[in-house]
């Protein structure tokens, strides 16, 4: 409880700064006065909430982030654990894959304008190729770490390669893998409302860069917090599905003293009680040559 009243204090102190820093206009080195006050921006907020714009720019961002989302944690996964597990994919496509992923998304903008025939189209293709690699580079490490006595295990026990790979290769990856997602849907966030400033029809980030070009700061930043608010909700749900799906996973419990403590739902078992050694005599000769081997 403690926790969230701390969290929201922050969020209160951070809000109260800037009311007061921008209604003062206060100009240092960094130009308060040009800021609109957040009294001016709750207002713009509950206008926007008031319209049908807002709503329908929400519903577009959301279907393009998730359906590029989707398809770059499915592909990325399969592509991630296929290179790791085959020398063939590895050399087909590990070339190919290493030099495109520097390349920033946003950079494909002209790529997504040449190649598909509808801006919702290309802007969905740029979310895609911005999750896609953070999903396949986790997924590729998380694969090749995983220790390979359990495959011999399941391999000793009779178990064929799609069996190795549903119960040790994905089980055992899921940790890094849903790094790679959360890493995905802030990446994704990041490109997709850059693409819909460039090129696209709708959506938050188009809005947010029509506000500004008519001066109109106080939506600019109603599509800020939007932005940021839906991107804290995603990344949230990716994390808690990471954590129902890894359950199992021993967890770590922070106590008032600042040391860490494993935490676990089933209770833990009773340490075993070591009984005081037992006095039998002097040991036989044999005894102390073999302590001495």
């Amino acid at each position: 409880m403690i926790r969230y009243a701390l969290r929201v204090a922050s969020v209160a102190a951070a809000l109260g700064l800037w009311q007061l820093l921008t209604s003062l206009n206060v100009d240092l080195w960094l130009r308060f006065s040009q800021f609109p006050t957040v009294a001016d921006v709750a207002h713009a907020f509950a206008d926007r909430l008031a319209g049908d714009d807002y709503w329908t720019d929400l519903t577009d961002s959301l279907t393009r982030i998730v359906t590029g989302f989707l398809l770059a944690a499915v592909l990325g996964v399969a592509t991630g654990v296929l290179v790791a597990r085959s020398r063939l994919a590895e050399d087909l496509l590990g070339p190919v894959l290493e030099v495109v992923r520097p390349i920033p998304a946003i950079a494909l903008v002209p790529v997504a304008i040449l190649l598909f025939p509808s801006n919702e189209q290309g802007i969905v293709f740029i979310t895609f190729a911005a999750a896609f690699f953070p999903v396949l580079v986790s997924t590729r490490h998380a694969v090749r770490a995983l220790p390979p006595g359990w495959e011999e295990a399941v391999r000793t026990m009779g178990g064929g390669r799609w069996r190795i790979l549903g119960s040790v290769v994905l089980p055992g990856a899921l940790p890094g893998i849903f790094g790679g997602l959360s890493v995905g849907i802030g990446v994704s966030w990041i490109c997709v409302i850059s693409a819909e400033m460039i090129s696209g029809q709708y959506g938050v980030g188009y809005r947010t860069w029509q506000d500004y070009t008519v001066v109109d700061y106080p939506g600019v930043f109603v599509g800020m917090v939007t932005i940021g608010v839906l991107g804290w909700a995603t990344s949230t749900a990716v994390e808690l599905l990471g954590r129902r799906l890894t359950r199992w996973l021993p967890r770590t419990s922070y106590v008032p003293t600042g040391r860490a403590r494993p935490k676990s739902p089933r209770s833990a078992a009773p340490a075993p009680v070591v009984l005081p050694a037992v006095a039998t005599g002097p040991e036989p000769e044999e005894a102390r040559d073999e302590h001495l081997v």
